[in-house]
């Protein structure tokens, strides 16, 4: 059960009604009807790891009531809240990564050493409600909360079904407080939520599985196309994979919101970044989040005394986490450390954390800027062709093909120039109309002191029209669902 999808319309319609006009007299019966909700909604999805999400769930909870009694048995109940966070990442999402590796390095000395590797699943969401019970345990040990008493909002934080799957990664003290108190249902943040789902929807159905029906062909066939193709294919997997996941955010935050939640911001249009630095604060914003306050900050403070050989270290380190957060590949690998190395520059020149708001009082970005968003645009780009390989060989391959004299040709495009022009329109749209509203939470969004006009209702048919003409067989499940 995806959000795209008509059984989630009935799933929600019904949760809705239920939540709003049958358990609203108490928070209780509220959150009992969420919990049972969220269960639901993730053994649709996979009904064989719901056993795992509620194991889960249960061991984090007595975890965190025993450290925030402060025993003397404290450390090894914060170790063990870690560890099962690790461990269970490490055999599910790892395991056969680390046999391979370790079957290919004995085979590189001509040692005849093979390792059998599992028939592992991975569940679900495993990353994204692993890192919440992760930062829920030591965030108690820091004592920046305090843990919850009550096993059913606890339950709730950890697989709120709207961000279960592919987050936001909330954090307890932003989550825990709102399932404890009562909802109060306003109808101008219900708007706004479906304002936010429309666009998400219309990021997902018509950029996203429109621009895969190109990436897949020629990336499963790059050998076949030229570099202008591959280069065509780039781009558009880049513009894909952020349709793909930002509308999958927009539509969790607007769902999160039409049950009176205010979840974390994934997205903040990361496309107008103007280095790499301001590509992170606004991209995966919730991951980000989480890995500057547990990995990078403790790692910089432990290296400052190496100045900004320490710095670079730690940013390494943290991008490289970064990557393999995504699964178990050396694609993901380098993925990472290639966006840790572009930080280089900036950390040398000292201007990692300095912010510039673009285009201030001005329609369009100066020609400086222009330059600077289209670099940082392309550096993303090509770090996205090792997201997309099946391995390094693909990439190394598909980079090599690029840059050969085929890159001068007229770009292939699967089912034709005309498609690819039409994909090609509604992807600049999505630009100018996400570039208008930059200064906004979402691209839809009208402040209260903005009239919602009849311009405004046009353009909401249109999207909609655009959505039911443009849906695509070219794929629908989100491509965060496997992380």
């Amino acid at each position: 059960m995806i959000f795209n999808t008509a059984i989630f319309l009935v799933f929600f319609t019904t949760v809705f009604f239920l939540y709003w006009f049958v358990f609203n007299q108490k928070v209780k019966y509220q959150n009992f009807l969420l919990l049972a909700s969220s269960y639901f909604f993730y053994a649709w999805a996979d009904w064989r790891f719901l056993s795992i999400l509620i194991v889960v769930s249960a061991l984090n909870y007595f975890l965190g009531l025993h450290i925030d009694k402060g025993t003397k048995h404290k450390k090894l109940f914060v170790a063990i809240g870690i560890l099962q966070g690790i461990g269970l990442l490490a055999y599910f999402k790892y395991f056969n990564f680390f046999i391979d590796s370790f079957s290919d390095l004995f085979k590189s000395f001509g040692w005849g050493f093979n390792l059998q590797t599992l028939n592992i699943i991975v569940p679900l969401g495993i990353s994204f409600f692993t890192f919440r019970t992760i930062s829920y345990i030591l965030d108690i040990d820091k004592k920046k909360i305090r843990a919850t008493k009550d096993w059913v909002v606890f339950f709730n934080y950890v697989s709120f079904f709207p961000s279960v799957l592919s987050g936001p990664i909330d954090k307890a003290k932003l989550l825990v407080p709102q399932l404890e108190k009562k909802r109060e249902f306003h109808p101008h943040e219900a708007i706004d939520g479906l304002r936010q789902i429309l666009w998400g929807l219309f990021k997902k159905i018509v950029i996203a599985d429109n621009c895969a029906t190109i990436t897949s062909e020629i990336f499963n066939n790059y050998s076949t196309h030229s570099g202008s193709t591959l280069v065509l294919a780039a781009f558009f997997y880049t513009i894909q994979i952020y349709a793909d996941f930002s509308g999958y955010s927009d539509m969790a935050i607007g769902i999160a919101r039409l049950l009176g939640f205010s979840i974390t911001k994934n997205f903040d249009f990361p496309f107008f970044s103007q280095n790499i630095a301001e590509f992170w604060r606004r991209w995966h914003i919730s991951l980000t989040a989480w890995l500057t306050e547990y990995v990078f900050t403790p790692l910089s403070i432990a290296f400052r005394d190496f100045g900004k050989l320490g710095l670079i270290l730690a940013i390494l380190i943290n991008f490289t986490l970064i990557g393999i957060w995504h699964g178990a590949s050396w694609t993901y690998i380098l993925f990472g450390f290639l966006h840790g190395c572009y930080f280089i520059p900036l950390i040398l020149a000292g201007t990692m954390n300095k912010k510039k708001k673009i285009a201030k009082e001005r329609l369009l970005p100066s020609a400086p800027e222009f330059i600077k968003i289209v670099g940082t645009f392309v550096l993303v780009m090509i770090t996205f062709i090792l997201f997309k390989s099946a391995n390094l060989e693909n990439a190394y391959n598909y980079c090599l093909k690029i840059v050969s004299f085929s890159i001068f040709s007229i770009p292939q495009v699967p089912g034709g120039m005309v498609s690819g022009l039409i994909i090609l329109f509604f992807i600049v749209l999505m630009i100018i109309v996400e570039w208008i509203q930059r200064d906004k939470d979402h691209a839809l969004q009208i402040m209260k002191t903005e009239k919602n006009n009849i311009r405004y209702l046009a353009f909401y048919y249109f999207l909609i029209f655009a959505i039911f003409i443009m849906q695509s067989t070219g794929g629908n499940q989100f491509i965060y669902f496997k992380f």
